[in-house]
């Protein structure tokens, strides 16, 4: 480094250390009232320090308080409930469509003639441990066994009619079966598209099929809980809703009277204790009430 650079920079760093005085006078008696001594390097530190507080306490004022939402491109209270909200709702389409998916690949397989594939892939959890599980018959277990086998020691075994090629099956010539007792407390209206009956039953009540058939689904819904299907002869389809607990999965056969659910209040569409039961043929909905005495 060249000697006149040298003297330069350490008669500027001199410069920093000499010593000023701003002294006030009384104008008329020419006394010292008040004076301050300092350096530039003084200066120079307390312009820094005064910077750097008016930095972080504008900083700490957008990030801890709601002025932040005046910073271009950062999301309001709404926007963010709006992101959650539809997150979600895209969790619970892609559940939705999982569940189409597998009902049509189960109604196809069937109407092929062939076993429905008994997978509940996507609905278990894989790090889930089930292999230490022990099942213990409770004594609600037992009581729910024997009042079952009680209501179903009388019951004789209705055989439904099958369709063939040649006859069609009319539904006012089958015979189904009551699937539980109790009142009914919202009755089949395609106007408002209320497509089944809500009866109300009593607590732990046992859900049973109306006719012999298989069952197409067994499967939690966000709208009205844990729902099963069954498809019978004659291209009908049963479906029971809003139960607390299904005693039958994708695949079985039941014949009329088994128990297949337990009358609950799953799901957001509903306000108490009742089972929601539709009757389709041929894709059209029916009073259940034209068939059923309830």
């Amino acid at each position: 480094m060249p000697e006149s650079t040298q003297k330069k920079r350490k008669k500027f760093f001199r410069r920093l250390k000499h010593a000023y005085r701003l002294v006030f006078f009384n104008d008329n008696t020419f006394e010292e009232v008040w004076h301050l001594r300092f350096t530039l390097m003084n200066v120079l530190s307390l312009a820094g320090t005064v910077f750097i507080i008016l930095v972080g306490g504008s900083m700490a004022l957008v990030m801890f308080t709601p002025m932040r939402v005046l910073v271009p491109g950062y999301p309001t209270d709404a926007m963010r409930q709006q992101i959650k909200s539809s997150v979600i709702r895209l969790d619970s389409l892609e559940y939705e469509i999982h569940l189409r998916d597998r009902y049509i690949h189960t109604v196809n397989a069937i109407v092929a003639g062939r076993e429905p594939e008994m997978t509940d892939a996507g609905t278990e959890s894989k790090l889930a441990n089930y292999e230490n599980i022990v099942f213990t018959r409770s004594e609600q277990d037992s009581l729910l066994r024997k009042h079952v086998e009680e209501e179903d020691q009388f019951n004789f075994v209705m055989q439904t009619p099958s369709a063939s090629s040649s006859e069609e099956v009319f539904i006012s010539k089958i015979h189904f079966f009551k699937p539980v007792e109790g009142v009914v407390s919202s009755r089949f209206d395609l106007k408002d598209n209320h497509f089944g009956l809500d009866v109300v039953a009593a607590p732990n009540a046992v859900v049973k099929s109306i006719l012999d058939g298989t069952v197409i689904l067994s499967e939690w819904t966000t709208e009205t809980g844990y729902v099963i299907q069954v498809q019978h002869s004659a291209n009908i389809i049963s479906i029971y809703k809003h139960n607390a607990n299904l005693l039958k999965k994708q695949g079985d056969r039941v014949k009329a009277g088994d128990a297949i659910a337990i009358v609950g209040n799953s799901g957001e569409l509903t306000t108490g204790p009742h089972l929601h039961i539709e009757i389709w043929q041929n894709g059209t909905p029916v009073n259940p009430e034209d068939y059923i005495v309830f």
